[in-house]
């Protein structure tokens, strides 16, 4: 859960100052690459649950 917390911190910060920088400097790629960070952050996180869930399984069986 550790990394959970840390790809989810890092996540947010990345994200956060992509957009930020769009702001100041309105180039679109900056929002691209927030987009693409959260995209592949979220795939993690789905990726971890399912693993977490399928330990539950094979435990109980």
């Amino acid at each position: 859960m550790l990394l959970l917390r840390i790809v989810g911190l890092l996540a947010v910060i990345a994200i956060g100052a992509g957009i930020v920088a769009y702001l100041f400097t309105r180039q679109r790629h900056y929002l691209a690459l927030s987009w693409r960070i959260a995209k592949y952050a979220l795939i993690f996180i789905l990726a971890l649950f399912a693993l977490l869930a399928l330990e539950r399984l094979v435990v109980l069986l």
